[in-house]
C-alpha cells in the first residue's frame, strides 16, 4: 500500500519531537517483529522516519524487512541506502584489508572493531548495517608507529577525543544525510577502550585486548568481549542521548550466539553498565540473555540508574530525542559526589571538551543552522534550564529529510 505524500516546510519543535519519538518507536517494532499494516503516518512523519532511518544507520535492514511500502519515496530512499551502504562497504573492507597487510608487514598487531568485527560473524547480509568509519585498537606503545601507517595510506589526523585519534582522507566529500558509497575514508585510531560514564571513564581496554596477538589482523578475545564492548559503547550512547538502534539490533543478533560459557565470562567481569543497554534491547527483542545474566547485571547497576533506565524507551536515549539537556547521563554517576564533579564540568567544561566544540563548530554541518555552536556553555546551560531547546543534530537531519527530491 502507497500513502501520498507531499512536501512541507519545517513544523514547530514540538511536532517535530513527537513525530521523531512515534516513528523511532514503530522502527524499532518493525525490525524486531515486522508488522503487515502500514502506519498512519502525517506527510510530515514520513519524512520524519526517512531522517529516523539514516540517523539510527537501518535503512538497510528496513529495505529487506518491512511487510509494506509505505509513502510514495520511501521505499525507493530505502533501497538506495542499502546499495550505497553495500558499496560503501566494499571500499571499506578493501581499505581494512590494505591496513591489515601493511600493519603485518611492519610487526604491529591491530584490531578491528564494533561493526568491523561483526562483519565476519555473518550477523548481516550485504547492504544491512552501515560503516561510518573503521575503528582500530593497537597496543598504547604502538600508537605513534600506527598513525604514522595510516598517514602513509593518504589519511591525515584531523583531531583527537579523550577516546581516539581521528583520521580521515585528504580528499573527498561527506553526503549532508544519510549513507553515500563516496564518503571519505575515515579511521577512528583507538589504542584503550573506554566510555566517560557520564565522567569517569570507564576503561575496558584489558578485557578487549588479546593477550597473544599477532601482527596484523586480530579478532576480539572472545564473543564476552566483543558484547561487552557493544554494551559499554551503547551505555556511552545512552548516556549522552546519542544511541542508535542498530546497535541495539547488534547486541540482539551477538546474544543469540552467546553460548552459557560466554555469559558466563561477562558476568565474571561484574560489568555495572552492562544491564541498561541488555535491558533497553530486551524491551524491544525480547529474551535475549539468560535471566540469570539479567538478573546478576542488574544487581550491578546502582539504584538510581536501574530506575531511570527502567522506564526509558530508544527515543529517550537516542539521536531521535530532540531536546537539549542540561546534564544528560548523571543518572550513570555512581556517587553523589561523582554526580556533582560531572555537573560541575557540565558548567565549566574542560579545554578538551572546548576544543571539540570548535573542531565540530567548522566541520558538522548541523551546527551552521542557528547560533547553538556559537553560545557559551553558561549561556547553553541556561538556554536547556529555561526553555525547550532542539538538539542540532536530529533538527538537521529532519531538515535534510524535508529537502530530498520527492
Amino acid at each position: 500500500m502507497r500513502v501520498a505524500e507531499t512536501s512541507l516546510p519545517l513544523p514547530p519543535s514540538v511536532t517535530v519531537a513527537v513525530a521523531l519519538r512515534t516513528t523511532t518507536e514503530r522502527l524499532a517494532q518493525e525490525l524486531a517483529n515486522p508488522q503487515r499494516a502500514t502506519p498512519e503516518w502525517s506527510p510530515f512523519e514520513w519524512r520524519a522516519a526517512r531522517a529516523v532511518a539514516a540517523m539510527h544507520g537501518i535503512s538497510g535492514l528496513l529495505a529487506g524487512r518491512l511487510l509494506w511500502v509505505g509513502a510514495r519515496g520511501w521505499r525507493e530512499f530505502l533501497v538506495a541506502q542499502r546499495e550505497h551502504i553495500a558499496r560503501r562497504n566494499a571500499r571499506l573492507r578493501e581499505f581494512l584489508g590494505t591496513v591489515a597487510e601493511r600493519f603485518q608487514s611492519q610487526g604491529i598487531p591491530v584490531q578491528a572493531l564494533k561493526g568491523a568485527a561483526l562483519w565476519p560473524l555473518g550477523l548481516y547480509t550485504e547492504g544491512e548495517r552501515p560503516m561510518a568509519d573503521l575503528d582500530l585498537l593497537v597496543r598504547v606503545q604502538d600508537t605513534r608507529h600506527a598513525g604514522d601507517i595510516l598517514e602513509d595510506l593518504g589519511l591525515r589526523e584531523s583531531h583527537r577525543t579523550v577516546k581516539h585519534r581521528v583520521f580521515e582522507a585528504r580528499e573527498g566529500t561527506v553526503a549532508p544525510f544519510g549513507e553515500h558509497a563516496d564518503n571519505r575514508m575515515k579511521v577512528e585510531l583507538h589504542e584503550r577502550i573506554c566510555e566517560p560514564l557520564p565522567h569517569r571513564l570507564t576503561d575496558i581496554s584489558h578485557l578487549v585486548l588479546p593477550r597473544d596477538a599477532h601482527p596484523g589482523l586480530n579478532p576480539y578475545p572472545s564473543r564476552a568481549a566483543l558484547m561487552a564492548h557493544l554494551l559499554l559503547h551503547a551505555g556511552g550512547g545512552m548516556a549522552y542521548r546519542t544511541l542508535r538502534l542498530i546497535q541495539l539490533h547488534d547486541i540482539a543478533l551477538l546474544a543469540h550466539r552467546m553460548t552459557q560459557q560466554d555469559w558466563r565470562e561477562l558476568q565474571d567481569w561484574t560489568p555495572w553498565w552492562a544491564w541498561p543497554p541488555l535491558a533497553l534491547a530486551q524491551r524491544y527483542y525480547g529474551a535475549i540473555a539468560p535471566q540469570t545474566v539479567m538478573a546478576s547485571t542488574r544487581a550491578y547497576c546502582q539504584p538510581v540508574l536501574r530506575r531511570t533506565c527502567a522506564r526509558q524507551r530508544l527515543s529517550d536515549v537516542s539521536l531521535s530525542h530532540l531536546w537539549l539537556e542540561a546534564f544528560p547521563g548523571i543518572e550513570w554517576a555512581r556517587s553523589i559526589g561523582e554526580a556533582l564533579t560531572f555537573a560541575a564540568r557540565r558548567v565549566v567544561p574542560s579545554g578538551e571538551v572546548l576544543s571539540d566544540r570548535k573542531f565540530a563548530v567548522r566541520t558538522d554541518p548541523s551546527l551552521a543552522v542557528g547560533d547553538w555552536g556559537a553560545l557559551s556553555q553558561g549561556r547553553r546551560i541556561i538556554r536547556a534550564l529555561s526553555r525547550r531547546t532542539a538538539r542540532p543534530w536530529p533538527l538537521h537531519n529532519v531538515r535534510a529529510a524535508l529537502a530530498q527530491p520527492r
